[in-house]
């Protein structure tokens, strides 16, 4: 997007220090938008930009801390929960865990931040569903089951908002290069790039940039009269 696109515009990423959660920082602050970046309080804030350390375990405290660190024009909904192992060996903790992260924090973040976004008459709100979706994937069941939540925050966010001039979306990202992929599969992580190459039309890989170029261009006026998507960024499955 052209510099200055987003000038003026305070957005808030959450899951900022990411590999994809980098790259929406670095792309929004690019196309001129001031940005706060959200992420687990044990780490490091980042340069050159603002800082929330939150647990989204802790939903009364994310509303709280959003609310008063804001206003927001844009929210980007990027943080999640990850694991990989049979649906069987999950404890019921684990599933609320990754519900209560990836999906329920996206309710309460976006609790805080609409108001001041109401009051402006525009307002962005991108929300991160997932490839996984699509049913072909072992080893996933509670974070497949937060991403069909997300989706259904976006769909009905998307009709609730949509009146006060804000609009509502959701990328759904295939297999981006990231540090979280080395996380989940470690040393099987040559045959899982594998599967990818195989299973993608377009034969190399996502890199965060790519997914960051799309969250720019939603969150600019380009992009007004998109709103309930999801739309996919996958190398074409």
């Amino acid at each position: 997007m052209t510099k200055g696109t987003l000038s003026g515009k305070h957005a808030l990423v959450t899951g900022g220090l990411g590999s994809i959660g980098t790259a929406f920082v670095a792309g929004l602050a690019a196309a001129g938008a001031r940005v706060t970046v959200l992420d687990r309080p044990d780490l490091a804030p980042p340069k050159g930009h603002g800082w929330l350390g939150v647990d989204l375990n802790d939903l009364g405290s994310v509303e709280a801390k959003v609310s008063a660190a804001g206003p927001f024009d844009i929210l980007i909904n990027n943080a999640a929960l990850i694991i990989n192992k049979p649906f069987q060996d999950f404890t019921l903790e684990e599933y609320d865990t990754q519900l209560r992260v990836n999906a329920s924090a996206t309710f309460a973040l976006t609790r805080a931040c609409v108001p001041a976004m109401k009051a402006k008459g525009w307002g962005r709100v991108i929300n991160m569903t997932s490839l996984t979706l699509n049913g072909q994937w072992d080893g996933f069941v509670p974070y497949v089951a937060s991403k069909g939540a997300m989706l259904g925050l976006t769909k009905g966010l998307a009709r609730e908002l949509g009146q006060h001039g804000i609009t509502v979306n959701a990328i759904a990202p295939g297999a981006v290069v990231s540090e979280a992929e080395d996380r989940v599969f470690g040393d099987r992580l040559s045959d899982y790039n594998s599967f990818i190459l195989k299973n993608q039309s377009v034969k190399t890989r996502i890199l965060a940039e790519d997914v960051a170029n799309l969250a720019v261009f939603l969150a600019s006026d380009a992009a007004r009269m998109i709103s309930g998507q999801n739309i996919g960024i996958d190398g074409g499955w």
